[in-house]
């Protein structure tokens, strides 16, 4: 039998059997997956340029503080969409080992960003304020090394301490079944740190939902969808793995199984929290503040004009109750610096007399048509009073006093002096 008749249809004649699952049209699974891997990679690079270009347009400190929180969150899952591919490729030490150790790492550090998103959103969603950057990057780095030390350890201690021989005896077939020679719960027990991450982070954004804020209750319901989808899809590929496989397929659907979960839950990341979380960053509610500052202006003008009132009232201070000018008043209005200042000390304020009110309130009302000019003149007096002497005092139109004397002498004609002041 030629080495051309166990080429897989689809594949070329150069193409190594590790790679059979790439490119054999029989195994549409390789095909399928691959296309959405491929399509995640490009879809994840596209996403991580958007959220870099949105950062000069950020101006909320609170959105800006998870920038960097996004940006791991993203590359995390491009490593998901890129670790598919040893799943799909055959079976040797590297794609082994990659997928014992990945598998884990990229999943927990997914998840610690979810998780610190959580937390921070809580904070957000009671008082508006939430911590800064550098404390939620430190969070979700110590909640991903930890990930990071159990899969090293398992890791050493399954390959180096306690290595499987193979049946070939060969040192080649020994570091090639070492790595892959791992039972489904084996693997399945060692992501237990990062099912509690994944519970963490739902119970997390639960909390959020009891918060006041409703602006910061809407991306938490984005991290509680993304945390419930994936529940379900790592209990639909746990029981798969463990026991439906060994039931249906045996271990021909192991790899299967993995790589279609692996793409499955990072598009989830994507569509359910990265594009919301990107779009929500340049959405500082413009209007919001747009309007809060209109609503400022109109006070300030009312304050303006009650200060110009005021100066008013008490430069133009009256005694007389019947003269003086409603004061004021004094209800709820905006506290201004300049609002007990008059420009002038208050020793110096005119206060005007009662005469200089009732001349300038006289000046100031209209002529009455009633009243004729009275021109001042003599009079003689009367018979009665021919003995008296009677002064008589009347201001003419010049406005210069007169003084009338009437005298009655002995002759009984009256004499009339005039004298002028």
């Amino acid at each position: 039998m030629s080495a051309n008749s166990t080429v897989p249809r689809g594949c070329g004649s150069t193409v190594d059997s590790l790679y059979y699952n790439l490119c054999d049209l029989s195994a549409v699974w390789g095909v399928v997956v691959e296309a959405f891997a491929a399509a995640g990679i490009v879809f994840s690079f596209v996403l991580f340029i958007s959220l870099l270009a949105s950062i000069p347009f950020t101006q909320d400190k609170n959105r800006r503080s998870s920038v960097a929180l996004h940006a791991f969150f993203l590359i995390a899952t491009c490593g998901l969409f890129c670790i598919t591919f040893a799943f799909i490729v055959g079976k040797d030490f590297a794609t082994c080992a990659s997928r014992r150790f990945l598998f884990g790492v990229l999943f927990a550090g997914c998840f610690a960003c979810l998780l610190m998103q959580a937390v921070r959103l809580n904070f957000l969603a009671r008082s508006n304020s939430g911590p800064p950057s550098w404390v939620l990057c430190l969070g979700a780095l110590g909640l991903w090394l930890v990930e990071v030390i159990i899969n090293t350890e398992w890791l050493i201690i399954t390959i180096v301490r306690n290595p499987v021989s193979p049946l070939n005896g060969s040192e080649i077939g020994r570091a090639t079944a070492t790595p892959c020679n791992i039972a489904n719960k084996d693997f399945v027990m060692a992501l237990i740190y990062v099912m509690t991450l994944i519970l963490a982070s739902f119970v997390a954004s639960l909390v959020i939902m009891c918060g006041k804020h409703r602006q910061w209750k809407l991306e938490g319901a984005s991290i509680l969808i993304t945390s419930l989808l994936s529940i379900f899809i790592w209990i639909a590929w746990i029981v798969m793995y463990v026991f439906g496989n060994v039931r249906t397929g045996g271990p021909t659907w192991d790899d299967p199984t993995l790589a279609i979960a692996l793409v499955a839950n990072a598009w989830v990341f994507l569509l359910v929290h990265t594009i919301p979380e990107i779009c929500c960053l340049t959405d500082d509610e413009e209007e919001v503040e747009q309007g809060f500052g209109q609503d400022l202006y109109p006070n300030r003008a009312v304050g303006y004009e009650t200060i110009l009132r005021e100066q008013s009232s008490q430069n133009m201070f009256m005694e007389n109750k019947a003269f003086s000018m409603d004061e004021p008043s004094h209800g709820s209005k905006p506290v201004s610096p300049y609002s007990g200042y008059t420009g002038q000390m208050r020793a110096s304020v005119y206060q005007p007399t009662e005469l200089a009110l009732i001349t300038k309130s006289t000046a100031n009302r209209p002529p009455e048509a009633g009243y004729d000019t009275i021109i001042p003149r003599a009079t003689a007096p009367s018979a009665g009073s021919s003995g008296q002497s009677t002064p008589s005092t009347r201001a003419d139109a010049n406005g210069i006093s007169t003084a009338h004397t009437h005298t009655n002498g002995t002759s009984g004609n009256g004499l009339h002096r005039t004298t002028q002041w």
